[in-house]
């Protein structure tokens, strides 16, 4: 048995970037941990958000659905607010999660992975795939917990294949589906494009069997309404294209991309 810890920003970047191989890791008889660098406070609230329910009491049960959904062992909480988007005042606020020392929150989740004894280290490539302040936190606090850990996991970053969505917007447009005139080659939030061009990525995994569970992580987490709905109002084929495999860079390995299962301990 393998034990994998996955480390994300917030509570539904699980859903949206990992859960394929998340619930496939759980199927196949692994030990799969989540943990979380805040509590997504900053996100949107629920339309049924109880009285005295704080937007983070309601994501912590919708990360509680989205686990139970894909079979994990484990949810674990760094303990840090919701940063917010790039250029909010709440990038600089004294609890958040980009503000933070970067020992202490890598020892918060070394902490995790030497409890875990982890095989296994996952989080984001070095711009978090779109510059959000918090998922380019999860990338430096990732590698340091690496390094501060009893015994160093191996290490992977999930991306987004920029090429691979750029091939499909073409595509889709050349059939005539109105899809605007979003680009992913296009500046996000930290001035640059999303996600890793393909030549650069190491893995994908075929996670297509799994677009069921997916779909379902991601309907746990229907409060963040924007994103949610705009993933789940893909019709089922084009959703299968669009979430049917996952993407991870592993540092220090020189290989083009290759189609497989990196969810191993370290070699050697």
């Amino acid at each position: 048995m393998t034990t994998i810890v996955f480390c994300h920003a917030h509570p539904d970047d699980e859903a949206s970037q990992t859960s394929g191989a998340m619930a496939r890791a759980s199927d196949e008889g692994h030990r799969v941990v989540v943990v979380f660098g805040t509590n997504g406070d900053h996100g949107e609230a629920a339309a049924d958000l109880a009285d005295g329910e704080t937007v983070a009491d309601y994501r912590r049960r919708e990360a509680e659905a989205s686990a139970k959904v894909l079979g994990l062992a484990r949810i674990a909480w760094l303990g840090y607010a919701d940063s917010g988007m790039q250029g909010w005042e709440q990038n600089h606020a004294p609890d958040s999660f980009h503000g933070a020392d970067l020992d202490e929150a890598a020892r918060r989740l070394a902490d995790v992975l030497d409890e875990e004894d982890a095989d296994v280290l996952v989080g984001y490539d070095w711009h978090g795939g779109y510059g959000h302040p918090d998922h380019v936190k999860v990338h430096h606090v990732v590698h340091r917990a690496a390094e501060l850990a009893a015994h160093r996991p191996r290490l992977l970053e999930s991306t987004m294949n920029r090429t691979e969505m750029k091939r499909l917007l073409d595509q889709a447009r050349a059939m005539g589906i109105e899809i605007g005139d979003w680009d992913p080659e296009q500046p996000m939030d930290d001035g640059n494009p999303m996600g890793t061009p393909e030549d650069e990525i190491t893995w994908r995994v075929d996670v297509s069997s799994y677009i069921d569970r997916k779909r379902a992580a991601l309907e746990a987490h229907r409060s963040q309404a924007t994103d949610i709905e705009e993933f789940l109002s893909i019709p089922p084929e084009a959703f299968a294209q669009a979430f049917g495999s996952e993407y991870y860079l592993e540092p220090g390995l020189q290989q083009p991309i290759t189609t497989g299962w990196p969810f191993l301990p370290a070699r050697g």
